[in-house]
């Protein structure tokens, strides 16, 4: 089953996949957000498939993708979790997750334009792998308790303006981490039952060349001990997102142009679809 949300920015409609065929959720929610998944939605939504209660979205093979969720209370992010990419920015691999933020307002839809403003010159792609919170999610007691909290898994793309975040930033990555569509997520969120998070490959184009071609399994953190770790001193609600960190290959190694007007990104992660973005200077 694939979660989605299709139409017009801002009149997404909430829609469950199978097999290519989109069924309508509005029955059953209006949107795919915080108190979709509080209310044990993926559930209610198979349930529903299985008796035969939905009927498919009339024109979905035309509409936009939207993001598949909406307005989550947090995006909580983890750098250097792959070692081989903290080696190519300088740094040891960490002995604790590092964690920044991302506000909600950077999240857009898996094929829509990446807009930059001027002062973005050192844009950077991130491919990862998005974790869905499923459940009110504090203080776990082991890594092999953290998945029952996931309800899902979802593509990100964790746009980054290396600029703001290393040279203006202060020592806080977030200020070239936040800039608005810096977070496309999707093409739709798979349940947490039909995705095994500990070994999917994780790809990056650019311009139809590759960039980063990488496996989950390389993770420093595994998805489990990310989300033990920070439910220590942290608390997801359902429908949080955790970014789990990218793999080598990014410009910011020095291998490669950041983005620039015109560029393409492409990403792709096994069962979660695939991104398609076109870069466009505005102003």
């Amino acid at each position: 089953m694939e979660l989605q949300r299709l139409g017009p920015i801002g009149q997404e409609i909430p829609a469950a996949c199978i097999d290519g065929v989109c069924f309508d959720l509005r029955p059953l929610t209006a949107d795919i957000d915080s108190d979709f998944f509080a209310a044990g939605g993926i559930e209610r939504v198979a349930a529903a498939l299985d008796a035969g209660e939905l009927t498919p979205l009339a024109g979905a093979d035309e509409m936009r993708i939207g993001a598949p969720l909406t307005r989550p209370s947090s995006i909580v992010c983890v750098g250097m979790n792959y070692a081989a990419h903290a080696a190519e920015a300088g740094a040891e691999p960490p002995e604790q997750p590092v964690v920044f933020f991302k506000m909600p307002s950077t999240i857009a839809g898996p094929t829509d334009p990446i807009e930059l403003p001027p002062e973005a010159t050192k844009v950077d792609w991130e491919v990862e792998l998005g974790v869905v919170i499923g459940t009110r999610t504090y203080r776990v007691a082991s890594a092999g308790d953290a998945l029952d909290h996931v309800a899902g898994y979802v593509l990100a793309n964790d746009l980054s303006e290396r600029r703001l975040q290393i040279e203006e930033s202060g020592g806080q990555w977030s200020k070239g981490k936040n800039l608005p569509g810096f977070t496309p997520l999707g093409p739709w969120i798979r349940p947490a039952a039909e995705v095994d998070p500990g070994d999917l490959r994780l790809r990056t184009w650019v311009n139809g060349e590759v960039r980063q071609d990488s496996s989950t399994s390389d993770l420093i953190f595994s998805v489990a001990e990310v989300i033990h770790r920070l439910s220590q001193v942290m608390a997801f609600e359902p429908g949080d997102v955790i970014l789990t960190g990218t793999p080598e290959g990014v410009a910011m190694s020095g291998k490669y142009p950041y983005l620039g007007d015109g560029d393409v990104v492409e990403l792709e992660l096994d069962g979660l679809g695939r991104h398609r973005q076109v870069v466009t200077v505005t102003g």
